[in-house]
């Protein structure tokens, strides 16, 4: 038994390579199949983990307020004529709330930084001393502004890592000056390195500043939100509580809909699942067109072979070949172009995801990696199969006398 399948094995690629055009452009569609599965489980890897750290980055235990709803389709008269959020809620929220153990305003802006020779364009923090409670990341060196500094408008900051990086490379920031459109702030503390946000831009070129600081020197109006932390545990009874102190404190009546929204991760989580849905579905479509497509060009091939090898067939019976022989031989040779393409395609999906892995951390997922290979001679046996057949079914001396 083992050295019949050798010897069908040997005969298999012997044929394949005979005909090495041939069997690369039948394979064709089965390695694109494969390169398709392989790089979708990666890019969707890839994707979950950014988001994760994503999410983890802006808390699932952060109630975020502002003007609109994230991803909302409401008409944007309807948000501009909205009152906005102002940094006096924030003492009315503490003296309410009984969920809420930080709340800070966050107002924001681009403005361009500089530090002697260097200079770089960036986004810019104005919060209070709660910031730090309402992200997940530490200082590395230096420390936060007090509430002191903050309500005496201190001229500090509070640098990214990846300004840090940039402007003093390995040596010590803090007590540095340096300038936010063209006005000088002092370095007080430096952010850990966090990396991108959902793969895109990173969180680590940024500054905070002190919100009295910010108010005065840039803009006293302007965009601001409100970043409420509530116990991990009591989300949902945070969520409606301090939805009921935003109404008082926007004086609304009982009639009158929310001119408010509080946002939560879950609204990023939506949007995730849909994209990861119609990449799945864009991946499964042309992974299962591209199979579908190679599989016919696999059988028309080999019905091809079998009728350009009929003597040959007739030969191998007239000396003691069985049926289940010559039926083995030619699913052998079907099963190997695929096999071929499989591992192909698992190449060339290999080299792609060392390029996504640059634009997030991913990997080729390992069981999806067998299963692709595995599929790919699903496909050999399936389409190999009636041609075979076919030709284990050939009448020695019909096959013997065919020109």
């Amino acid at each position: 038994m083992v050295s019949l399948f050798f010897e069908n094995l040997k005969i298999s690629l012997g044929a394949v390579f005979a005909n090495k055009t041939r069997s690369i452009l039948t394979a064709l569609g089965i390695v694109i199949g494969v390169l398709s599965v392989t790089l979708m489980g990666t890019l969707i890897s890839g994707l979950d983990r950014s988001f994760e750290s994503s999410m983890s980055w802006l808390g699932k235990d952060i109630l975020y307020i502002s003007r609109y709803e994230w991803f909302s389709d409401m008409d944007w008269w309807e948000v501009r004529n909205r009152p906005r959020m102002r940094p006096d809620y924030v003492d009315k929220i503490r003296q309410r709330s009984n969920y809420a153990l930080a709340v800070c305003p966050v107002m924001q802006r681009g403005a361009s930084l500089s530090y002697q020779d260097k200079e770089t364009r960036t986004e810019i923090f104005g919060t209070n001393e709660d910031y730090m409670e309402t992200i997940s990341t530490d200082i590395d060196e230096g420390r936060f502004f007090t509430e002191s500094e903050d309500r005496a408008g201190s001229r500090v900051t509070v640098i990214g890592y990846g300004i840090k990086e940039a402007f003093f490379g390995d040596k010590n920031p803090i007590g540095k000056y340096i300038k936010i459109d063209n006005v000088k702030f002092r370095v007080i503390g430096v952010l850990e390195k966090q990396g991108k946000f959902l793969g895109l831009f990173s969180v680590d070129k940024q500054a905070v500043l002190p919100l009295g600081a910010f108010k005065r020197i840039f803009s006293k109006r302007g965009w601001m939100r409100l970043s409420v932390k509530v116990p991990e545990d009591k989300i949902s009874e945070g969520l409606d509580e301090i939805s009921g102190i935003m109404r008082i404190i926007r004086k609304l009546k009982p009639s009158e809909k929310n001119d408010f929204a509080i946002n939560q991760t879950k609204a990023f989580e939506t949007q995730y699942n849909r994209l990861k849905i119609a990449i799945g579905g864009t991946g499964f479509f042309i992974t299962l067109l591209s199979l579908v497509v190679g599989g016919i060009g696999i059988m028309n091939i080999m019905f091809v072979t079998v009728k350009e090898r009929t003597r040959e067939i007739g030969v191998r019976k007239a000396i003691g070949a069985t049926n289940g022989m010559i039926l083995s031989q030619f699913l052998m040779e079907a099963v190997t172009i695929c096999l071929f393409a499989g591992l192909v395609g698992l190449f060339f999906a290999y080299v792609s995801s060392i390029f996504i892995n640059k634009i997030f951390p991913s990997t080729l997922p390992l069981g999806l990696s067998i299963f692709s290979v595995m599929m790919s001679m699903v496909v050999g046996i399936v389409s190999g199969f009636i041609p075979a057949y076919k030709a284990s079914k050939l009448d020695p001396i019909d096959s013997l006398r065919y020109e």
